[in-house]
C-alpha cells in the first residue's frame, strides 16, 4: 500500500513538472515572482537593407497597423490598437513545430525610425526589445537589440540561457524575411 502512494505522488509530480514545463515554453503559464532577477543582453543583430528606411519601417509595421496577409495573421494577432502602439499576440512554434508559443507584447512606432517591443506575457518574465531604423548609403541598416529577465537567480539564468538563443534565432529569421521583402518592394518599378 505505501508503494501505491509513493508511486501516486511520483506521478503527480512528474506530471506537475510536465506541465510547468510545456506552460513555461508555451507561455501559457508565466513565471513573474519578482525575486532573484537576471537580465542578459539580446543581440544585437545588423542587418543591411537595399530599401528606404520608410519602405522597411512599413513593412514591420504593416501586421500591426495595416492589413496583415494571411501567413502575417497566422503569426500576429492585434488584440487592441492605439494611434502609436499596439497590444499583439503572436504564435511562434516551437519544439518542432509540435507546440506554439504565444507572447504578448505591445509594440510602439517611432515613424520612421524605431520600433519598441516591450513583452507582456511570455516564457520569461520581462523581454524588451528594440528595432532601430537608420539611413545607411543609399539603403538602410536595422539594428535589433534587447534585453531578457528572468526571475530565481540560477534556475531564471539557466532558463534565460534556454530561451534566448532560440528567441533570437526567431528575430533573425524575421530580420532576413524583412530584409528580402523590403528589397523586393523597393525594386518594384
Amino acid at each position: 500500500m505505501v508503494w501505491i502512494g509513493a508511486l501516486a505522488a511520483v506521478t503527480v509530480a512528474g506530471g506537475s513538472a510536465a506541465v510547468g514545463y510545456l506552460g513555461l515554453v508555451t507561455g501559457a503559464l508565466p513565471l513573474d515572482v519578482g525575486i532573484g532577477r537576471r537580465t542578459r543582453p539580446l543581440g544585437p543583430q545588423t542587418v543591411d537593407i537595399a530599401a528606404p528606411r520608410e519602405v522597411v519601417f512599413d513593412l514591420i509595421t504593416q501586421p500591426y497597423v495595416g492589413r496583415a496577409t494571411r501567413a502575417m495573421r497566422e503569426k500576429v494577432q492585434v488584440l487592441e490598437r492605439g494611434s502609436d502602439m499596439v497590444l499583439a499576440a503572436h504564435h511562434t512554434p516551437v519544439a518542432g513545430g509540435r507546440l506554439t508559443a504565444t507572447t504578448v507584447e505591445t509594440v510602439k512606432f517611432t515613424r520612421p525610425e524605431r520600433v519598441d517591443f516591450r513583452l507582456v506575457r511570455g516564457p520569461v518574465p520581462a523581454v524588451t526589445e528594440l528595432f532601430a531604423l537608420t539611413e545607411h548609403g543609399s539603403g538602410t541598416r536595422l539594428v535589433y537589440e534587447g534585453e531578457l529577465a528572468t526571475d530565481l537567480w540560477r534556475a531564471g539564468q539557466w532558463w534565460g540561457g534556454l530561451v534566448a538563443p532560440r528567441w533570437e534565432a526567431t528575430v533573425a529569421a524575421s530580420l532576413a524575411a524583412v530584409r528580402q521583402e523590403a528589397e523586393r518592394r523597393a525594386a518594384l518599378p
